[in-house]
């Protein structure tokens, strides 16, 4: 089998091939032989999740900032691409080089989800790489240039908080904080590559820096805990602390639109309002603002070197960000004439006002969200969310009169010393918000619901707790019930099955290998997940029942243990014994009667800062519905994560909040109309039309070219392309209009547009046209098309070489001796037509290869043959496409043909300009 070129994978008939060409704004091609180490970073998601990942972004911009050292990027191919790559045996490649994954040093993949380990194990089987560490494992020197294998790792929040369930699938795990930890492993790749060094000397000295945990020095005993079997390794590995640095977030400006379409900025990193149930609270702790002035730099000169409409401010809680109206007023102010709006990840309610209002609102109002997490305001204070019910009110009251009419809430059900009040308290918290925030004339205040079901997680207070699925399951359909007579409420219910699965693996030790391997291998992945999620839990299912821990997995489905029951169940029979409908209706008053919480887990040798007594004494406090001061602004809770290893809380003074001086106006003047011919050449024809667009408004943007807006509650730019182009159509012939609110010298337009296209968009000249006069648009009337076609024959030989000139000739002369060649249309509303494509066609005429556009002589897809049209190409439906060519050819000849390839050579205008 031929390995194939990625060139030849990358073609119109996968979706969105713009996603894999590595050439986007932003990305970095360095040379390879000046690299002595090249990195991969593989995210294992497809591209429109992983390219617009803020620690993706930030990581590969510090990669690429140290010498000698090169990254590349690749990601989860979709499965329409991962099938080419198969049946043409081509190795998985990075997008930049185009090299396979093989090729380089190292491979880091983020791993920030429990079920993604599948993805990981679909892209390393992809590369052609082994999947675990001991299949790549040998004693020679490390050089991939003689056949070594990568070194792979994984990061992210995920591989920090308990790597155990992939400790095999990796070489090492890098833990917390990549920006100085990666540098650092760089460095020391590089002197081992030098010095000769084995792979596993080298991951020896890997494991000599703090943050590196080296799973193969390291076993599990046989109580459960994590051992290391050397004496020159640490204990207990540390988890890594870095300051944010904004400037490296402006970066990757993908063609393709993302889940994060954005420029995102970080404000904050860590928390330290200890929520209880919450992961990242707890192992991203000390708190670290950005100065403000770091803030408000990166976000202007980000928006002008990206070309973005709309930016975020990422936190995991923005609100506790002091300076974020101070901020967010002035970064409005600054950008106001230029249609940019903010967006806010979720937000703490009870620090939502008027200012917070004014940065986030304005002409493209965006979504606001809220978490209050529980229905009643004990279950909050159990859980140490430190939000009441006056303060919830307020925020969502604020919102409401500031002109919201609809809100994002959070839930979660199945918290430890949850009772049925507490789950039906989230309707009647809704209809409580419903009558208190209402005026008249006015639409009634809507929500827009998501209910989670709590799954316990690592370095937590409620690491220790678990509810089972049937629980779930009632607690759900009780919630349901009760919502339906909430009016205007739209709610989303995480399904049990996903949450089981996240808590058996998140909460698994080195046992669980073998179960996530074998799930991969039945089709669990991303894409089996969320588009047939029955077939993905049976393959989870069937993976566990093989590996022999049906047993394990059945104390997640009964519940394993229960914080708020007064007698947790022995471990013994805790698969089998019948868990109590409601276990909170008798919680526990303390926690002498659970000695598993001195039991050691598997993720007890990762030193993450927060002491284990304190995480069981804060789950005491748990048990007395007793509050925690969030250390940041009151006193110290003594968790254990000051110090020198971590640092300490970084709280920046709020700057005075200056003049708001109002929401972006779009600007409709007109005083001028551009009309620009340019092309579209090489990778570029793989850009989608809607792509193209917005590239082009981008551009704009960068070049500070003065568009002016369309009104109404969406503004957008007034550039209006002449007609669309199909998907892998290249082309020297489109036009497009800019409407422009300032006079601009054409050439001087042409040429601070160009500064911020792609060279395979070349501007061909540009023309001054009177403001009121017919777009492009609608003075289109015929186009010019170069095609590539090949003869395939007939239906019962197929040709074995292809016709002679003088043949394809007299099929075009029978075609234009035609008065009709009819064929049927149906329209969108259903009705078959019959449209005459023959009246629809100019001129036709066969061309000799050296007659072919460069674009097409370049390509070298043999064997074909070139054939010139124009035909009508006008935007009331009356068009004369490619496809139709090749069905008059069809019926002349009566053989069949197909496109190989297509150019639009040229747009023809009613004007005196064409």
């Amino acid at each position: 089998m031929a390995v194939a070129s990625v060139e030849q994978l990358l073609t119109p008939e996968i979706a969105r091939p713009a996603r894999y060409l590595g050439n986007e704004l932003g990305a970095v091609h360095k040379p390879w032989e000046g690299s002595q180490i090249r990195w991969v970073l593989t995210y294992p998601e497809v591209y429109e999740v992983g390219a617009s990942n803020l620690g993706h972004i930030i990581l590969y911009s510090i990669l690429n900032a140290q010498p000698r050292q090169l990254c590349d990027r690749a990601y989860l191919p979709a499965p329409d691409l991962a099938a080419k790559l198969r049946a043409t045996a081509t190795p998985l490649f990075a997008v930049e080089s185009r090299r396979p994954l093989s090729e380089f040093d190292i491979l880091g993949f983020s791993l920030s989800y429990e079920l993604g380990a599948t993805n990981v194990l679909e892209m390393l089987d992809l590369a052609e790489i082994p999947l675990t560490w001991r299949e790549r494992r040998t004693a020679d020197v490390w050089d991939v240039t003689k056949g070594s294998y990568p070194l792979i790792f994984a990061g992210g929040q995920t591989a920090t908080s308990n790597p155990e369930p992939y400790a095999d699938f990796f070489d090492f795990i890098a833990l917390g904080d990549g920006e100085e930890l990666l540098p650092e492993i760089g460095l020391v790749l590089e002197e081992g590559k030098a010095a000769g060094l084995s792979r596993e000397e080298i991951l020896l000295d890997l494991a000599q820096v703090p943050g590196v945990y080296v799973p193969q020095f390291y076993d599990m005993a046989d109580d459960g805990s994590v051992q290391s079997n050397r004496s020159d390794v640490p204990e207990r590995v540390l988890r890594r602390v870095a300051t944010p640095i904004p400037a490296y977030s402006i970066g990757l400006v993908p063609y393709v639109e993302t889940v994060h379409d954005r420029l995102t900025i970080e404000i904050r990193r860590g928390c330290t309002r200890g929520c209880r149930f919450c992961q990242p609270g707890m192992l991203t702790r000390p708190a670290r603002d950005v100065e403000p002035e770091q803030v408000i730099e990166a976000i202007e000169q980000g928006m002008r070197a990206t070309g973005y409409n709309e930016f975020s401010l990422l936190s995991l809680s923005c609100s506790d960000y002091l300076a974020l109206p101070a901020v967010g007023v002035e970064v409005k102010n600054r950008l106001k004439g230029e249609n940019i709006s903010l967006s806010l990840p979720s937000q703490r309610v009870d620090r939502f006002d008027e200012n917070i209002a004014h940065i986030v609102g304005g002409t493209r109002q965006s979504s606001l969200t809220f978490a209050p997490e529980a229905g009643t305001q004990r279950l909050r204070d159990i859980i140490n969310k430190g939000l009441t019910n006056e303060e919830l009110l307020r925020g969502v009251k604020t919102a409401y009169e500031q002109g919201w009419d609809r809100v994002k809430l959070y839930f979660m059900i199945g918290l430890p010393g949850e009772t049925d009040a507490d789950v039906l308290g989230i309707a009647e918290t809704l209809r409580w918000l419903q009558r208190e925030c209402s005026a008249k004339g006015r639409k009634r205040l809507g929500f827009t619901v998501t209910i989670s079901n709590f799954t316990p997680k690592p370095h937590t207070p409620f690491q220790w707790h678990s509810v089972s699925t049937a629980e779930f399951e009632r607690k759900q359909e009780l919630l349901r019930q009760e919502l339906r007579t909430v009016p205007g409420t739209k709610a989303n219910f995480t399904d049990v099955r996903i949450s089981a699965m996240e808590d058996f693996v998140g909460r698994g030790d080195r046992r669980l290998a073998a179960v996530v391997r074998r799930a991969w291998e039945l089709g669990a992945g991303m894409d089996a997940w969320w588009e047939s999620l029955d077939r993905a839990f049976a393959a989870w299912a069937q993976a566990i029942t093989e590996a022999g821990l049906t047993w394990k997995y059945r104390q997640i489905e009964t519940g394993e243990w229960n914080l708020f029951q007064a007698q947790p169940l022995p471990d013994e029979h805790r698969a089998d014994r019948p868990f109590p409908q409601n276990p909170a209706q008798q919680p526990a008053t303390d926690l002498e009667s659970a000695p598993s919480c001195d039991t050691p887990l598997p993720w007890d040798h990762i030193d993450t800062g927060i002491d284990k007594q304190w995480l069981k004494a804060d789950l005491q406090r748990a048990l007395e519905a007793a509050t925690v001061p969030d250390c940041s602004f009151d006193g110290c809770s003594h968790c254990g994560v000051c110090g020198a290893d971590f640092g300490h809380n970084i709280v920046v003074p709020p700057p005075p909040i200056p003049t708001f001086t109002g929401h972006f106006v779009p600007n409709q003047n007109r005083a001028q109309r551009l009309r620009l011919w340019f092309g579209k050449q090489a990778d570029m024809a793989l850009i989608s039309h809607l792509d193209l667009m917005r590239l082009l408004d981008r551009a704009v943007r960068r070049a500070a070219i003065p568009v002016a807006f369309t009104g109404g509650f969406h503004p957008g730019p007034r550039i209006v392309p002449a007609s669309a182009l199909p998907l892998g159509t290249t082309s020297s012939g489109e036009i497009v209009d800019f409407d422009l609110t300032e006079p601009m010298e054409p050439e001087a337009f042409k040429q601070k547009l160009a500064a911020q296209l792609p060279e395979s968009i070349p501007l061909y000249r540009v023309e001054s046209i009177a403001v009121n006069s017919a777009s492009a648009t609608q003075l289109l009337e015929q186009a010019e098309y170069v095609l590539a076609i090949q003869c395939l024959g007939s239906s019962e030989t197929r040709s074995e070489t292809e016709p002679a000139p003088a043949t394809w000739q007299s099929w075009i002369d029978q075609i234009l001796a035609s008065s009709q060649i009819l064929v049927e249309h149906t329209t969108k509303s259903g009705k078959v037509q019959q449209i005459n494509l023959r009246e629809r066609l100019s001129e036709l005429e066969l061309l000799a290869p050296e007659q072919m556009p460069q674009a097409m002589k370049d390509s070298a897809i043999l064997p074909w043959v070139g054939v010139r049209y124009v035909g009508s190409c006008r935007n009331d439906g009356a068009l004369l496409r490619p496809e139709h060519v090749i069905q008059m050819l069809e019926f002349v000849a009566q053989q069949e043909f197909q496109l190989r390839q297509i150019h639009r050579q040229h747009l023809f205008l009613a004007t005196l300009h064409e």
